[in-house]
């Protein structure tokens, strides 16, 4: 009798309500109360990646002849339940709610301030 072999299980897709262009604020680690824009959304891993935010330095080796190395400051992940959407107009953070409106479109609304996002 052949043994099944192992399937390899495809990474599930979690729904962020953070976007990329939101301003949100980090609310723990290293980096807790600094505000910044999303640059990008990692879906697949639940991640964000803010501007200015959880910086790391790289050191870069030469890759042609003459040229030196060089050290990079570049921003790296954050988990997505570290961070929350910031309004800067209220200046607050706040927990978002998905509303549905009567023409059946979803909006996402700040829930302390009733901001409606987009």
């Amino acid at each position: 009798m052949a043994t099944a072999t192992p399937r390899a299980k495809t990474p599930e897709r979690t729904k962020m309500r953070i976007k990329k262009g939101d301003t949100v604020q980090v609310i723990a680690g290293k980096d807790k109360g600094k505000t910044g824009e999303v640059l990008r959304t990692l879906p697949y891993e639940n991640r964000v990646v803010v501007q200015g935010i959880n910086l790391r330095t790289r050191h870069v080796k030469p890759t042609q002849e003459g040229e030196t190395g060089r050290i990079v400051t570049e921003e790296a992940s954050l988990h997505a339940s570290n961070v929350m959407i910031y309004s800067t107009s209220k200046q607050v953070a706040s927990r978002v709610e998905i509303v549905v409106e009567k023409d059946g479109t979803k909006k996402r609304r700040l829930k302390k301030t009733g901001e409606v996002l987009d």
